[in-house]
This record gives C-alpha cells, structure tokens and sequence, in this order.
C-alpha cells in the first residue's frame, strides 16, 4: 500500500504541484511574520546593546505624570545633583548632560528633516568619549554654533562652514552654524537613522529644557573593582524615589522591550494576514483531496477488491495528505524564512545606521510552519479520505465518475447553524442581557461557516442565473453547465473566493462607515472654515506660537479664532489628557459646545468644565473638585463650573489657560480653528494664515474640507492593507480555481474528447472551460459581497456605542472593484485548464479511462 500510495502521489506531478503550492502559501504568511518580529526583535536588542555598551549607570528624574514611574529624561534637575553623585563612593566620574528628544533641524526648502525613528535629539557637547567622536571639524564654542552627526549632514546636504535652522523644544527657530559632524564608534553615521544636534551646554539648558544650570541624565562611571549594580544601588539610595537609576544593561533590556511592545501589533496584522491565508487555504485542500478521491474511485476499488481494507485505503489516502503537507511545510517555512529576512532588512533600512540581526530559525516559526501545513491538510483530507475508505470493491467496474452525494444533510447543518448564528447576533445587536459583543462576534463567525454549508445548495440555481449571461453560444452554455453539475465541488471552489470577499468587504465596510460618519461628525460639529495644525515628527507637538496666534486673529477675514493645547496629567492619581481653550467663548463656538450647566464661556484660573458623558463617567456634578498633577510637577485642586452637551470632537476635561499655560509641557497652542466672516472666502484665508505661518515649518493651514480628508488619512491607510489582504485571499483562491477545473478537465477527458470529435473547436473548448471558470468565481465573489456587507454592518451597528458611530457606509467603490477583479481573476484562472483541454489528442480522450 505503501509503494501504491507513493506511485499514486508521484504519478499525478500536476496535482501534487498545485496542492503542495496551497499547502506553501498558507504557511509562509504565518511562518514570514514570526521570522521578521524574531528577526526585529534580536535586531533592537542587539541596537541598544551597542547604544549602552559604555554606560555603566545612568541617571534621570521621574516624570510628575509618567504612569508606573519609567524612566522619563525630559525632567530636569539642577547641577547640584550631578556634584552630589560624583561625591558617592565608588563614582569615577559623574557627567552632567542634556540629551532629548525634540531638535528638529531645518533644511534647504524650509521642511523639517525627518526621519523614520521620530527621534531629533538635541543635546550638549561635551567632548568626545567612549560612543561618541568627531568626524571632521571641532565642538561648539559659542552659543550660535553646533555639532551634527553625518547621517543628518547627509539628509539635509550640508557641511562644515554651512548654516542651518534649528527649532528647539522651546519651539524658538535660530540659525546656526556648523562646527563639526560626529560619528559613533565604528564610523556609524547614526545610531538607528537619528538626528542628533548638539550645542553648547549654556545653550542645550534653555533651549532644550528650558532651564539654566540643569541637565536631564547623568552619566556615572563606576569606579575600579565596583560593579554596575553595587554603583546603581549606591545612587539609589543617595537620591530616593524623585530619580530613576538604571544600569546601562536595564536601560538596553527597556528600550528593547518597548519597541517589541510596537512589533507586536504589527506581527498581529501579519497573522492577520496569515489567517485569511489559512482559511481559504484549507477550502482549496479540501476540494482537492475530494476530488482526487472521486477520481480514484476506480483505483481505490481495485485496491480493495485485491485485498486492501478499509483501514489501509484509509491510511493511503491520509498519508498522501500527510506528505503534501510536510513537502508545503518545508518549503511554506523556507519561503517564509526569506519573507521574514527581506522585510527585515527592508524595515531596517529606513533606519540608516542599524544592523540587521544574523537570519534566525525561531522554534515558534518551525512548530506554527508544520502544525499548521500538517495538521491542516490531514484534517482537510480526513472527510475524503473517510469517504474512500468506503468504496466497495464493486465500484472497480463502473465508471470513474463518481455521482455526487445528495446535500440533505450539509444543508440541514448548514441551517441550523445558520439560525442559530443569526439569532445570537440578533440578541446581540439588541443589547439583550450581558456579553453583547460577544454574542455579535459569535454570531458573525456563525454566519460566515453557515453560508459556506449552505453553498451547494444555493449554488444550483444561482450558478445556472449567472452563467445565464454567458450562454450566449453554445460553449457558454455547456461552460454554465458544467459549473452547476456537481453543486458540492462548485460551492467549495466559490467558498474560498467567498470566504476571502466576505472578511475583506466586511473590514472595508467597517472601516468606510467609520471614516464617512467621522468626516460627518467634523463637519456637523467644527463651525470652523479654516484649520491650522501640524505633522508631528517627533515626541514634541508642532505648535503655534503666540505671536503667530495674535496675527491670525488680526486678519480682517476673521471672525472668531479658537485655539487648543493638550497636555497629559494626573487626574485624582489617574493618567489623563486634558485641553484649554485660550478663549473659552471662542472655542465653544467654534466646537459648537453649548452649555448644559453651568458656564462654559468663561474659565478662571482654578476652574474647569466637562461634556456630559465624561461628568457620568467620572461621576461629577457643579461644584465638585478634582485634584490634578501637571506635567511640570504642580499640584492643584481644580472647581467643576460647567458641564457642556456631548460633541463629537470636543469631549474631556478643559482647564482654564492660566492653568495650562503654568502647568504644560507646552502650552502654545496645537490647533487653530479659524471662523471667517460672510463672504470670506476659506482658500484666500488659507494662503493668508500660510504667509503668516511661513517661518514655522511644522504647522500649515488647511481648508474644513482638507482638513476632514486629513482625519480620514488613518482609515484611507488600514482600507490599502485591507487590499493587500485582498490580494492573497484571490491568489489563492485563483489556485483553487485552476485547482479545481484542471481536476475537472482529466475527470471530463472522455466528455471532452466526444465533444471534440462531434465538432467543438479549440477556441469553443476553451471558452466553455474559461466560462465555467468565470462563472464560479463570480458566484463566490457576489455571495462573498453579500455576507461581507451584512457582517460588516453588524458590527458596525454593535460597537456603534464603543465608537461613537452607529451609521452603515457601503464602500459601493471597493465592491465593484472587487467585482471587476473577480472577473479577471475568473478568467485568469481558466487559462491553465482550458489550455490543457484544448491540447487533448481527440482520439486518445476518446479511449481515456
């Protein structure tokens, strides 16, 4: 049975091809994106053990607001700390320096230089050491002068001798000239495509932290024969609980951990990815095996009428799926491997300057690679193969064909689950009892196995209405035919065009509502022709200063100008974001907030107003306080004066600007929303506040309708993965396909060869093989819009009170996309099959048994 099984397998190379190609590609997505994050993961770590590699201790003060107490180096400390470390035992040396982020530099076209880290270091030069050298040129002497690193001389195309803009977490711009360009031991340009710019020390204290005579880390050196720990221990205990005091090791293992916190979400796309892979994958073995089956009816029989039990028919027909599964497995996790480097080295990439850790084999990539290629493709054959087993001996003398079993109980199955699966979802959406997003999910999920069950019975007569539009010759009506003659093998070659159609609508679906009910909501909500705001490219937020602000409201176009700062504090001991108005009647106006208690046009210093739902939520009512610690380090009891109506796009807690402007990391304003007077034209108000604007590069006005295009950039970007996604389900579903009509076409050699030999031509055979091909993508991809909207929708409606929005958006553009896509992708794939159809020698098909 063995030799047979094998001879069997090696006889039919086409089909083991094309089965072991499905096997591949729904591995590969799975086992790619654990060797890219295992691969990330190791190039981090090795990152910032190279970046700490001469730290021995390091010290930074807690942030006021900062949750759990993690190491916040924005806080500054005065000189007199530094002195009182370097006086410890066992210091070697204690080094004061300024170094953080937020120095974006300025380049030739008056653009930020950006980069893809979203780190712009500013810091103090303190001449070179261990991590740090001088490539070319000297430090920094004098206040107006500074120090680059090559990777951002090269960036913005500037040398020694050059000047350069510089605007600091001061948000003040200045000219500078450069001294020098420095590098990191190794001659690396950067660290992981930084920015660094380093000034005078005079200079790096008010500009980048806004104090004299303060530093934000101290760098200490242990002394001989003192351990990093016993060092970290002894600066511990001298400073208390204000500081943070970590050895360069921790600070390592921190910082890694924090960017493998970010890989995590994006591995989670990727499995996303991999999962639709998966399921379509599966319908494609499925149908495979069954087929393979069917035609081996004959075969199978002779085995057994030889002698064969039912147990080794059984087996024969496992252990050909066992081997394509661990051939797809081998080859979907070597695939896989070289996905997981190239995205590797791609990402990497974009930081100039960082290595790319050596390939690794991650256990968890093998076992994911061979659980899922073995384990799927068993248990999609172990139906064909049960089926198999029963074949009596008999059967040797019938045709090879066998008849299609009746759908009785797939359809009463597919049913049941079916109502079941609507009813909960009902119940969820109706808010009835407790667990409704569950109910919904469950339901979702229920719905989508019970179309897939009921496909072959719905496939009959709406394959036959389908191909109706192509029986306009007698090959389009043998092709329409031919698709609905084995409802059961139609509906799972459809079923994973569907499957992948469904998930794929319903995201777009979700994520259309979402971006139209938003642009509805800041259009309802924002009485506001022209809006001004930044890109924020790195941790400090692009700003209007208050000089800027004072022209802006000058302009005799305007009528009233509102502008918004935001700022994270502790509320009662909880990490919150608060805002403030400047002119609190102005930003009521502007928001469309009016007053449901209390006022809401006035806010003093001590005083502060919420929406109604944050006043539920937060359990307040007129009169009541808050105790609120500021990013500064402020505390200070705060008098609830008003309560506005709930608006979409101004919820939270507003404090008064006095308070803002004492207690804010940055105060000026990051939002301008500018209300125009009759007959004002929004474009020529724009270009108006652009002029103004034209020396602060990281903030530019926008018209209501730019900026609520600019609100949607977030749904635009998931709706091209979502396409992405698209892409695999239909490359896989186009295997299927083919798949499914090649099989069909060496089932149908006998047919074919007749209807050759009674007058169908080459071009006629292969317009009913592509018709066929045609009409059962089609079907799959209109049940796939279908099922898809409707899911969509639901749940939509369900986290209509998670999200704010409850109203249904069909993306009617994706779906006839996806559509016309079908039709190609149907056509495409009847290329192959009807090729080989069209090559059969008449005579040879005519004796084909």
């Amino acid at each position: 049975m063995l030799r047979a099984t094998l001879k069997s397998l090696l006889a039919r190379k086409l089909r083991l091809t094309l089965s072991t190609l499905a096997v591949v590609l729904s591995v590969m997505f799975v086992s790619g994106s654990l060797v890219l994050t295992d691969t990330l993961g190791r190039t981090f770590d090795n990152l910032f053990a190279n970046i700490y590699t001469y730290t021995d201790v390091q010290v930074s003060a807690k942030s006021a607001v900062q949750e759990g107490g993690n190491n916040d180096t924005s806080t500054p400390f005065p000189a007199s700390t530094v002195d009182r470390v370097a006086k410890l035992d066992g210091v070697a040396k204690a080094t004061g320096q300024v170094f953080l982020n937020g120095a974006m530099p300025i380049g030739h076209n008056n653009k930020v230089v950006v980069n893809q880290t979203g780190q712009q270091f500013g810091g103090n030069w303190a001449g070179e050491d261990d991590l740090v050298k001088l490539a070319e040129g000297r430090g920094p002497q004098t206040d107006n002068e500074i120090v680059v690193n090559k990777g951002l001389a090269e960036a913005a195309s500037v040398k020694v001798g050059d000047s350069m803009d510089v605007i600091t977490r001061d948000h003040e711009r200045a000219a500078y000239k450069i001294v020098g360009l420095m590098q990191y031991t190794g001659g690396r340009n950067s660290m992981a495509g930084e920015s660094t710019v380093f000034f005078t020390t005079a200079k790096a204290q008010t500009a980048m932290l806004g104090a004299k005579g303060a530093f934000n880390v101290i760098e200490v050196k242990a002394a001989s024969g003192v351990s990093n720990e016993k060092l970290r221990d002894t600066v511990k205990a001298e400073l208390g609980d204000g500081f943070v005091v970590q050895t360069g090791k921790e600070l390592s293992e921190e910082n890694s951990k924090a960017i493998k916190n970010i890989l995590k979400y994006f591995n989670y796309v990727l499995l996303g990815f991999g999962a639709v892979a998966l399921l379509v994958g599966v319908f494609l073995i499925l149908n495979t095996f069954s087929i393979i089956v069917a035609q081996r009816t004959q075969e199978l029989a002779l085995l057994r009428a030889m002698g064969a039990a039912r147990g080794q028919v059984l087996r024969s027909v496992l252990l050909e799926a066992l081997i394509i599964g661990f051939v797809g497995s081998v080859f979907g996790f070597l695939v896989g491997l070289g996905l997981g480097a190239l995205g590797a080295y791609a990402f990497v990439g974009l930081a100039d300057g960082a290595q790319v850790a050596g390939l690794g084999f991650p256990i968890s990539a093998i076992i994911a690679s061979f659980v899922i290629g073995i384990g799927v493709t068993t248990v999609a054959a172990l139906m064909p193969a049960v089926k198999a087993s029963r074949v009596a001996p008999i059967a040797a003398m019938r045709e090879s064909a066998a008849p299609d079993r009746p759908l009785t109980k797939l359809t009463v199955s597919g049913a049941i689950v079916t109502a079941l699966s609507a009813g909960a979802l009902a119940w969820g959406l109706a808010g009835a009892g407790g667990g409704t997003l569950a109910l919904v999910f469950g339901g979702v999920l229920g719905l989508l196995i019970g179309v897939a069950l009921l496909t072959p019975v719905i496939s009959k007569p709406l394959v036959a209405a389908l191909g109706a539009a192509l029986s306009w010759s007698v090959p389009g009506k043998l092709g329409r035919r031919n698709s609905s003659r084995n409802p059961r093998r139609t509906a799972i070659t459809a079923g994973a065009v569907m499957i992948g159609i469904a998930i794929v609508t319903a995201i777009s679906t979700i994520f259309t509502s979402l971006s139209t009910a938003l642009g509805d909501t800041v259009a309802k909500d924002l009485q506001a022709d022209v809006v001004v705001l930044g890109q924020q490219t790195n941790e400090v937020p692009p700003v209007v200063t208050l000089p800027e602000l004072a022209k802006i409201e000058a302009l005799p176009e305007a009528k009233t100008v509102a502008a918004i700062t935001v700022d994270v504090v502790k509320i009662n001991g909880e990490q919150a974001y608060v805002l403030s108005y400047l002119d609190p009647a102005a930003g009521a106006a502007t928001l469309k907030a009016t007053a449901s208690q209390g006022r809401i046009d006035k806010l003093d210093t001590g005083e502060f107003i919420v929406d109604k739902k944050t006043a539920e939520n937060r359990k307040l009512k007129l009169g009541d306080t808050i105790q609120v610690t500021f990013s500064k380090g402020q505390q200070k009891t705060l008098k609830l004066t008003g309560i506005t109506n709930d608006s979409a796009i101004a919820n939270g807690i507003v404090l008064s600007y006095a308070d803002a402007k004492e207690g804010f990391a940055f105060a000026d304003p990051w939002q301008v929303f500018l209300s125009l007077k009759d007959g004002s034209s929004p474009e020529q108000a724009k270009a108006a506040v652009n002029d103004i604007l034209k020396d602060n590069p990281q903030v530019q006005a926008y018209t209501k309708d730019e900026y609520v295009k600019t609100n949607q950039q977030g749904f635009n970007v998931a709706l091209v993965i979502v396409q992405v996604l698209l892409l695999i389900a239909l490359a896989i579903s186009v295997l299927g396909v083919i798949n499914t009509l090649l099989l069909s076409v060496i089932e149908r050699t006998r047919e074919l060869g007749m209807l050759r030999a009674v007058g169908l031509r080459r071009g006629q055979t292969w317009l009913m093989v592509t018709t066929e091909s045609i009409v059962i993508t089609v079907f799959g991809t209109l049940l796939g819009l279908v099922v898809g909207v409707g899911l969509g929708a639901a749940i939509v409606t369900a986290l209509k009170d998670v999200l704010g929005f409850g109203a249904v958006t069909l993306p009617w553009g994706l779906m006839v996309l996806y559509f016309v896509a079908s039709v190609f992708v149907g056509g495409v794939a009847g290329l192959i099959p009807s090729v080989r159809a069209v090559r059969l020698n008449v005579l040879g098909a005519i004796a084909y048994e």
